[in-house]
């Protein structure tokens, strides 16, 4: 087990909590109030099952919205079961909780069940009514007071009525509370943006939720062997040594042919805008099964992105040396595309070698940001043609004039040529391969662009 401490030590900020029975329009509440659609919304009861985290702000306050998988009554098995335990720990840290009922429909057995969780924190409860837009409101909104709340507050989420009114009746609460508001400073704010942002994919049941749960250590997503338990993208904080990271755990990416229509497509829309938002890519691998053509096209998404990547091989601990060298071999051939990105052999389970994924992190981010002055690549360019010049190509020979670095994050480089469209595709990547071993970029792509020279 890894010698160094779990990074989930954070200050806890305020935070509000959502809950309810199943299907009342708590994600859809979540996202209006976020103000972007995060969490994933369907017809189908139980679609959330991990507590979704998001910064909110109110006038005066910067909080934390957390969005709750369904409360029901009875008894439970399995997924579950997991997702009553994540919501009983959302509301237990919560600060304010907003208890949400479905307007248009007669209270059930759920809804009392809830009441009953949230009873013994009735001073931190919020009441709201939602889908007040409806018709029919006035003969079920009475109803809602033998939860034995106070006044709910009547909102329609889809339609976005009655939020303002939300949101002053949480600052009121927070005021009752005697929770002061605490605007971030300017430094925290740019601390926070400087997040570097890692996103974790994977087949299903590769054992992703099993990482981030270790690496901030905490039950903080759902692990089960039923494939497609996680849903949404959701986005964790931790500390690491000097590092502020952003883990996104996120949905496991299967063929395109077996993606169902609606929950799975709606999560898979979510893995990829995870893959946009995030830095590096960690591509979780399972040891103890080959890699597959699936597991080439979801590293094929994050490429596309251009994120650093790193290739994490799961229960490696399953296996013996012999094998693991047999792997390897076996991913460098199968990757050959990506011999710049490290490859990780970690124990998600018994969190083994997981918080190398972190230091790998950041050593790619120095790699992404770094810049090389023009006259150092340009001293680099004369040396690596005068050790090979480009192949002629008919009655024209392409000749490297001079170049420049256009960019960082991922780095990119700019090269003007004579003759630009006579050069072989293998010379650019010659060049690459020479870049790599005299600057480093150890885990991201580059990319260089070999342009014709317009003036004389």
């Amino acid at each position: 087990m890894d010698s160094e401490p779990s990074p989930a030590n954070r200050k806890k900020n305020t935070t509000i909590a959502i809950v309810g029975r199943p299907n009342v329009g708590k994600s859809t509440l979540f996202n209006r109030l976020i103000g972007k659609r995060l969490a994933v919304i369907a017809k189908e009861a139980g679609t959330t099952r991990d507590r979704i985290q998001q910064p909110f702000s109110i006038e005066g306050y910067d909080l934390e919205l957390v969005d709750t998988g369904g409360l029901q009554s009875g008894s439970k098995k399995d997924i579950e079961a997991d997702v009553e335990k994540q919501a009983k720990i959302a509301i237990e840290k919560a600060d304010v909780i907003l208890f949400v009922t479905d307007s248009i429909q007669n209270l059930t057995s759920d809804d009392f069940a809830v009441a009953s969780i949230l009873r013994r924190k009735k001073e931190h409860v919020i009441l709201v009514a939602n889908k007040c837009d409806h018709p029919n409101i006035e003969e079920n909104i009475y109803s809602v007071y033998e939860l034995g709340f106070s006044e709910p507050v009547q909102v329609s989420a889809i339609h976005k009525i009655g939020l303002d009114i939300l949101e002053g009746a949480i600052r009121d609460k927070l005021k009752e509370l005697g929770i002061k508001s605490k605007k971030k400073s300017r430094k925290k704010i740019e601390n926070k943006e400087e997040s570097l942002k890692i996103s974790i994919l994977g087949r299903p049941n590769a054992g992703k939720s099993s990482l981030v749960n270790s690496l901030i250590g905490e039950d903080r997503v759902i692990v089960s062997d039923i494939p497609g338990t996680t849903r949404d993208a959701t986005d964790i904080e931790i500390d690491y040594k000097d590092s502020h990271f952003t883990i996104i755990d996120t949905a496991g990416i299967r063929k395109r042919g077996k993606i169902e229509r609606g929950i799975e497509k709606f999560s898979i829309l979510r893995c990829k805008d995870a893959i946009h938002r995030s830095d590096i890519s960690v591509v979780l691998l399972d040891a103890t099964e080959p890699i597959t053509s699936q597991d080439l096209h979801i590293i094929e998404f994050a490429l596309k992105e251009r994120n650093g990547i790193i290739l994490a091989i799961n229960k490696f601990d399953l296996i013996d040396g012999e094998a693991r060298e047999r792997i390897l071999r076996k991913l460098r051939y199968k990757c050959d595309f990506l011999p710049w990105a490290p490859v990780v052999f970690i124990s998600a389970k018994n969190k083994k070698n997981i918080y190398n994924l972190l230091d790998e992190a950041v050593k790619i981010k120095e790699s992404r940001l770094k810049e090389i002055p023009t006259p150092k690549f340009n001293a680099f360019l004369e040396k690596t043609t005068m050790k090979h010049l480009p192949a002629s190509t008919g009655r024209f020979r392409a000749k490297v004039l001079y170049g420049n670095q256009a960019g960082t994050n991922p780095p990119r480089f700019i090269v003007f040529t004579k003759k630009a469209s006579s050069l072989h595709f293998s010379y650019k990547r010659y060049v690459e391969n020479e870049l790599r071993k005299e600057f480093g970029f150890e885990g991201t792509p580059i990319s260089i662009t070999f342009r014709e020279n317009s003036s004389n």
